[in-house]
């Protein structure tokens, strides 16, 4: 298969083609930046922001310009997290962890668990590996690289997303299909999607590539879509 990498650059060129010099040329560039640029360039606005995850303890988080939801928890995330369930001794993966709000909160309510974080960004995993320590987790790994390229060859008990929709369903197809084959037998699969951003679709195509799909969260406009590797 072709990189993540690949499609979102296709993608990403196609709306700078679309929209020159605009202000959506802008959010195109922000958002080339969240997803695709390995070292943004964005100057930097480091704050702190909070966050409590169902169940469990306050977190603080350091964010920065050129990484995603750099204000505020996003409804997306905060669904996911309230989803994912976790064996003790399970391992998880955090697909595009950003600066590490769903691994460093799975670890918090799970701590028995082994998490790995992954994002090609790697402004945001410098901050993902600072905001680990700052929230007192262990047993974290963070890995730069695009899409599943840091841990081939390897299989995970769990694997959690909040996919970049707008790169579109190519993109987002192919990182359905590369979950499954770094799931264990039986591994559990999570996406976050927008209720109006295509949840149906993407859920019947979960379920035609796993052979099983549910929802076992739903709200703020977001639906988590579950499947099992059977």
């Amino acid at each position: 298969m072709g990189s993540l990498r690949g499609g979102w650059v296709r993608f990403v060129e196609s709306l700078r083609t679309a929209w020159p010099k605009t202000a959506c040329s802008r959010e195109v560039h922000a958002l080339s930046e969240h997803y695709f640029t390995t070292s943004p360039t964005s100057a930097h606005e480091r704050r702190i922001i909070y966050y409590t995850p169902r169940g469990g303890r306050e977190l603080s988080f350091e964010t920065d310009a050129g990484v995603f939801s750099k204000t505020r928890v996003d409804r997306g995330s905060d669904q996911l997290i309230r989803a994912i369930r976790v064996d003790p001794g399970q391992s998880v993966l955090d697909l595009g962890c950003g600066y590490g709000v769903v691994g460093i909160s799975i670890a918090t309510l799970f701590p028995e668990c082994e998490i790995v974080m992954t994002d090609i960004n790697e402004r945001a995993c410098e901050l993902a590996r600072a905001n680990a320590r700052r929230n007192g987790v262990e047993r974290i790994t963070v890995l730069s690289g695009d899409g599943f390229d840091p841990v081939r060859g390897r299989a995970f008990h769990v694997i959690a997303t909040n996919p970049p929709i707008r790169a579109g369903k190519a993109v987002l197809h192919q990182l359905i299909e590369e979950a499954r084959d770094h799931l264990e037998p039986g591994g559990s699969f999570y996406a976050v999607v927008r209720t109006k951003q295509g949840a149906a679709s993407l859920k019947k195509f979960i379920a035609e590539t796993y052979g099983n799909a549910d929802e076992p969260e739903i709200g703020g406009g977001y639906r988590v879509i579950r499947a099992h590797r059977e």
